[in-house]
């Protein structure tokens, strides 16, 4: 179903609007002086850009790991880590958990602007169509080791897509760019389930077009053939939730090394592919799983003072995981809307007394209150509740990172929709602070001493 014609309108508003130039930075070094723009966007602090300063002063700019770096123009998602807020297309989340489904968020995300009742029901339509997985991508999962890691299965799958969707990689057409981003929209719940049920040893099942986004990818993932599944209106809320939650997160790791790999002008696919591998380390979307494992190993209430004592020994390696966060340094916006569902979940599935959950709340509250803490902005982050909420509903672990790719699959196909919409953009090509051997001869085998 072409929405292009449908959403031309939708598409003008979504185009990134360039930032404006506000002053100007003078740098002198070796008696030459470069002028660089300064540069302001709708929100967030200013900039310089220091795109001539090689050309003017012979020098380049040294940040490593790019937190001082914009690295790109977006009007897709806005952080201020300062002040715990998180827009998408100017919405704040919190609005967005209450009220939207996640297809509604995604078309806000792709789009820019949240759609009409007609137009939301056009690409709810178009994603349901395209659900289903090429059949003979079942094959691929013959080859895997039933113990397989399921990021390990994303990767593989989602990155031999092209091979078999070869119709919508040419990433100059603008209806195929269309195409590839609701194919990989809505066939990562198929691929993200199938990969549960081979590790499991059930049969894989298909989507079903009757249900919502969140309760197909539910179906698919616990059903059986066997029973009747019924979809839980509670828990498929906490699904919607948590995927909205997870959708979009600015420039982080994965999202930068998706933007890196589509300024190559390879497929959206691959893209994608490269997106979750570098999501799958543990420092990025494995944190969720990570907690669960601290709480396990701190066992009981009781433990929590001498685990405290363990964190701040700098020699104990030991860390609190699921507070603190690379950007927010204030309460991370989504862990409060999480914590909020994390309450319905268990009072849904009847968990009347978590152990876990008590012993989670009770770690909150003494971390928060504790000056250690609190001085370094330690705030529980999105990934405090998310592992306990997926743990009750059914999903093992090794599952956790997983769903994270699922959810942040819009996010990844908007920043790169944006990137190559954009006329400006060009491959990516940090530069490197060389520290190796300065030229040297070579010196023959048997010369050397």
């Amino acid at each position: 179903m072409p929405l292009a014609s449908q959403n031309e309108k939708v598409k003008q508003m979504a185009q990134s609007p360039t930032s404006k130039q506000v002053g100007t930075a003078t740098l002198t070094f070796n008696q030459k002086t470069a002028t660089l723009p300064v540069l302001a966007g709708t929100l967030g602090s200013e900039c310089v850009d220091v795109r001539k300063l090689q050309s003017e002063l012979g020098m380049f700019t040294f940040d490593p790991s790019y937190g001082a770096t914009a690295s790109c123009e977006s009007s897709i998602t806005y952080i201020d880590g300062d002040d715990g807020v998180l827009l998408h297309r100017g919405y704040p989340i919190e609005q967005l958990a209450e009220n939207s489904s996640f297809l509604e968020v995604a078309y806000l995300l792709l789009y820019g602007s949240l759609p009409t009742a007609t137009a939301l029901e056009a690409f709810t339509t178009g994603i349901t169509r395209h659900t289903m997985l090429h059949e003979q991508i079942r094959r691929f999962w013959d080859g895997f080791r039933r113990d397989a890691h399921p990021m390990a299965m994303l990767c593989s799958v989602v990155g031999a897509m092209s091979a078999f969707y070869p119709d919508s990689i040419d990433i100059h057409d603008a209806r195929q760019r269309e195409v590839s981003a609701h194919r990989l929209i809505a066939k990562m719940p198929t691929i993200t389930a199938w990969a549960h049920k081979y590790n499991a040893g059930q049969p894989f099942m298909y989507p079903r077009n009757d249900l919502s986004y969140a309760e197909s990818f539910l179906y698919m993932f616990h059903a059986v053939p066997t029973e009747t599944y019924k979809p839980n209106p509670v828990l498929t809320k906490a699904m919607d939730r948590i995927l909205i939650l997870h959708a979009d997160h600015e420039q982080n790791a994965s999202t930068s090394t998706v933007r890196l790999a589509g300024s190559t002008g390879t497929n959206p696919f691959a893209c994608v592919a490269a997106g979750i591998a570098s999501l799958w380390g543990p420092a990025h979307g494995g944190a969720n799983e990570a907690v669960l494992k601290m709480l396990a190993e701190i066992g009981h209430k009781d433990n929590i003072p001498d685990f405290i004592k363990q964190v701040k020994d700098k020699d104990s390696n030991v860390k609190l995981m699921g507070f603190g966060h690379r950007v927010y340094k204030n309460y991370d916006p989504r862990a409060k809307i999480m914590q909020k569902t994390c309450y319905e979940v268990l009072d849904e599935l009847g968990i009347k007394n978590s152990p876990t959950l008590d012993l989670a709340m009770e770690l909150e509250k003494i971390a928060l209150e504790d000056d250690y803490f609190v001085s370094r902005k330690l705030y529980p982050n999105v990934d405090f509740y998310s592992g306990i909420i997926l743990s009750a509903m059914g999903f093992p672990t090794t599952m956790f990172t997983p769903i994270f790719a699922l959810a942040r699959t819009v996010g990844w196909i908007s920043q790169w929709k944006e990137m190559i919409e954009d006329p400006t953009y060009r491959i990516g090509r940090p530069r490197q602070i060389y520290t190796g051997a300065a030229q040297r001869d070579y010196v023959p085998l048997d010369q050397r001493g």
